[in-house]
């Protein structure tokens, strides 16, 4: 079930509580009255709603926008969030699944523990969300030029996912693993790779000397994408 109403009435309770207590504020401040106790109750108020162990299925956010606030335990199924603005918003320990999140806008969002199945999330900017507890992880899912810039995504899983023109530089990807995973194009550059397991991963090209590939575990087939830079021929 979706349990839209109850969210719905959430943020509608959220919103008119806000009006209330401003309006109230206009009038303490003309008699100047305000208490230590109302300012604390209308910073309680002004908190994100929370929103737990919800369902949301077949729902397109480009027409109906998901309320905004913290989303703990939710599983999105087939969910449309293409070019949605998700700015602040915090993901806990939610599941995505064919669902479109293509250039949606994560600045400062939060995502913890968050497993993203069989989606579409191309050009997304990672590195614009929270690093606070930052964790992810994906399968079968589309990623291209997506953006990881600087983000620590230490034994981060990527199961057969397509990575191409993907930013992973300066990041820090120890133990990671890209199980079965499209590479091409991708960049490495001041990359932590210490255990980074590419023994399935393909068309990878990484400099050997501007990453950290100490202990990284690679297949024989793909040594190649670590001898390209330097202008050698492989028979």
């Amino acid at each position: 079930m979706l349990g839209g109403a109850r969210i719905i009435k959430s943020a509608k309770d959220a919103i008119k509580k806000q009006w209330v207590f401003y309006n109230r504020e206009k009038e303490f401040s003309k008699s100047g009255k305000i208490s230590s106790n109302f300012e604390t109750l209308k910073r309680n108020t002004m908190d994100k709603p929370l929103f737990e162990q919800l369902d949301f299925e077949h729902q397109d956010f480009t027409e109906t926008k998901l309320p905004f606030g913290e989303y703990e335990h939710c599983t999105f199924a087939h969910c449309n969030f293409g070019n949605v603005q998700l700015a602040n918003y915090v993901f806990d320990h939610c599941r995505f699944e064919n669902c479109n999140l293509s250039a949606a806008n994560f600045q400062g969002a939060s995502l913890r523990n968050i497993l993203f199945v069989h989606c579409k999330l191309l050009g997304i900017h990672f590195d614009y969300c929270n690093p606070f507890l930052f964790e992810v992880s994906f399968e079968n899912c589309l990623l291209q030029l997506a953006s990881f810039y600087q983000c620590k995504l230490k034994h981060t899983k990527f199961e057969n996912c397509n990575l191409q023109e993907v930013d992973f530089s300066e990041c820090n990807l120890s133990a990671a693993s890209f199980d079965n995973c499209d590479l091409g194009k991708a960049i490495f550059d001041q990359s932590i790779l210490e255990k980074t397991d590419f023994r399935s991963a393909y068309n990878y090209s990484i400099h050997p000397e501007r990453n950290r590939i100490k202990k990284a575990k690679f297949a024989q087939a793909g040594l190649a994408g670590l001898l390209q830079h330097y202008d050698i021929v492989i028979a």
